[in-house]
């Protein structure tokens, strides 16, 4: 199992650039960050410096969208970096969800997000495509290489995964879930005439590793997370609004929590101590996140890989860091 790690482009860059570099030599295999550039800093800048200070990083963002670039921009923002510095590029999109709504924008539609994979990698990997009508390719790309990895919750973000995308971001570490999930997306690949297992799949939740089990060193652990589960309950409100409180098509493990949810404020997204989460109870912390000493991170990657994870990435937005990273180095990965 690969293991990633996710930051947010906070100034000064220069410390993400830092981090990044701590990670790889860790062990670490992707860099990941959020892009969404009202919240935080343009991560595509920022990723020149991070593979330019690192060997073998693969980077890309956790989630751009469809709508905030246009599709040539994004695509030739890839491929540029795949030239300068070796296919070391990966592209996770989703529909957007902080990027789009602190602008005052919607989400876009999954089909305008099919669209879109499908033109950014046919532009990225050098090859010509319809693009509003025109003709359009990049004639100064060679041999570039752009796996497009798509996050999704929904049933219908799901089938589009399986049916399309070259990886399956989940922003959750709730075994059950993972294994519910996963399966909507194998079960689709297969029915379009894909080798399911040709769909590499990521979890990405925040981990947080604390030297014993005590009651006071989890405690802390779970308020460094509980934004977490405020983010992720942004992608469920939306299912329960087009799906039902009870539906079917979505797991109750996945909806139920949200039910004393209030609203939230972007200005706090991804942060330690985000008022809007108080509604996510310690249960949610513990099924979706990462919490605890070394042999207990250890123990969920392990049931994860043999649901068929290929990679996890760890959130680290919280107050430990630098010392999740070389605990992560020195304890975990050289287990897995």
């Amino acid at each position: 199992m690969d293991i990633g790690l996710v930051l947010q482009t906070d100034p000064p860059a220069r410390l993400l650039v830092e981090r990044m570099r701590r990670a790889e030599a860790a062990g670490f295999s992707h860099g990941w960050t959020f892009d969404s550039c009202v919240l935080w800093q343009e991560p595509f800048v920022i990723y020149s410096q991070i593979l330019s200070q690192t060997s073998r990083l693969t980077v890309g963002p956790m989630v751009t969208n469809p709508s905030t670039r246009t599709w040539e921009v994004t695509a030739s923002l890839f491929a540029t970096l795949n030239e300068m510095f070796g296919n070391r590029t990966v592209c996770g999109i989703g529909r957007g969800d902080s990027a789009m709504r602190v602008a005052g924008r919607r989400p876009a539609t999954l089909a305008r997000l099919s669209e879109a994979m499908h033109v950014i990698k046919e532009l990225a990997e050098g090859r010509g495509t319809e693009l509003d009508g025109t003709e359009v390719h990049l004639p100064w790309i060679r041999d570039s290489r752009l796996p497009i990895w798509m996050g999704a919750y929904g049933p219908k973000a799901l089938a589009l995964t399986g049916r399309q995308a070259d990886g399956f971001i989940l922003q959750l570490a709730d075994p059950y879930l993972t294994e519910y999930m996963i399966k909507a997306v194998r079960k689709a690949a297969a029915e379009a005439g894909r080798d399911p297992a040709s769909v590499t799949i990521c979890v990405a939740a925040p981990a947080y590793v604390t030297a014993d089990d005590s009651p006071a060193a989890l405690a802390h652990a779970r308020e460094q997370c509980r934004w977490f589960g405020g983010m992720v309950g942004n992608h469920v409100a939306d299912l329960v609004t087009h799906y039902g409180e009870h539906s079917d098509l979505v797991p109750e493990a996945l909806t139920d929590y949200i039910k004393g949810r209030q609203g939230y404020d972007y200005s706090h997204h991804g942060r330690a101590g985000n008022p809007d989460t108080a509604f996510v109870p310690d249960e949610i912390v513990d099924r979706f996140c990462l919490i605890g000493p070394p042999a207990a991170q250890l123990e969920k990657l392990t049931r994860l890989r043999e649901l068929g994870v290929d990679q996890f990435a760890v959130y680290a937005m919280h107050d430990a860091i630098e010392s999740t990273i070389d605990a992560y180095g020195t304890e975990i990965i050289p287990q897995l």
